[in-house]
């Protein structure tokens, strides 16, 4: 990507040498920590930081980075301007966060990668614009919710319809009820395609012997414990079916489920 497309991703203001937004770079590098940027990042790149000072400034110099891209609408006040302006550096400002501009940049880029396949390939619709990994504990119900929660807020921030979020989280939630309640533990992997929410749980516990049985609205195998907290009225995999595109579902007793959702854009 070049300076410019990062600028119009971010909606950012430039506050030093606007002759250079026509720079590639080839790495987003996002860190309030000079000492990384100065053992970590790579040549051709450009800092994304909190940290509005003239340091930054000069750690991304010296990293050779072509700019710097101060987020949350912050502004040095000491000599970066000047200090940039003599290394021809690019400095921007977004009042985005650091993940929403991180996210908001791979989009853009991905976005990007996608439109000149699909002059030339009609094969890569489906290529990932976003992917996801979380991880939940079983019996671990004050951390029940938090992953459904995640999963939420990033679709939020990419900007989909509220409609299909609504679909999706409340699908994950429930899923991840069941990972909770009747699980050890789980992996989840969430991927966002031009056209498609795939949401995928695999988890570890003893397992669904009869899945057309589960999928009855009423039928449960919750304790009474569960039910207490107000979980296991048996709508769980009957809700996620009503509200995803598809539903694929493979189970092994004593091993564990995968639960694969999908959800059309």
């Amino acid at each position: 990507m070049n300076i410019r497309e990062i600028k119009d991703a971010l909606n950012a203001s430039v506050i030093s040498d606007s002759n250079g937004l026509e720079h590639d770079v080839d790495y987003v590098y996002a860190s309030d920590l000079m000492s990384d940027v100065l053992a970590f990042g790579k040549p051709n790149s450009i800092l994304l930081t909190g940290l509005a000072t003239q340091q930054a400034v000069i750690s991304a110099h010296m990293a050779e980075f072509k700019g710097v891209v101060f987020i949350r609408g912050k502004k040095p006040k000491d000599a970066s301007v000047k200090f940039a302006d003599h290394n021809q550096m690019v400095l921007l400002t977004t009042n985005y966060d650091m993940f929403d501009a991180c996210i908001r940049i791979d989009i853009s880029r991905k976005g990007k990668i996608q439109s000149v396949s699909d002059s030339t390939d009609d094969t890569r619709t489906n290529e990932i614009l976003l992917s996801h990994e979380f991880f939940i504990d079983g019996k671990d119900f004050a951390g029940a919710g938090s992953v459904s929660t995640d999963v939420k807020s990033i679709l939020k921030k990419i900007g989909l319809d509220p409609k299909l979020i609504r679909r999706v989280a409340i699908s994950t939630y429930e899923a991840e009820m069941n990972v909770v309640m009747h699980a050890e533990r789980a992996k989840v992997v969430l991927s966002v395609t031009p056209h498609q929410i795939d949401v995928f749980f695999d988890d570890e516990g003893k397992g669904i012997p009869d899945i057309d049985l589960a999928l009855q609205e009423g039928f449960t195998t919750a304790t009474d414990e569960m039910r207490a907290m107000g979980f296991g009225s048996g709508m769980g995999l009957p809700n996620i079916k009503k509200n995803t595109d598809e539903l694929n579902i493979q189970s092994e007793v004593g091993k564990g489920t995968q639960l694969d959702m999908k959800f059309l854009i």
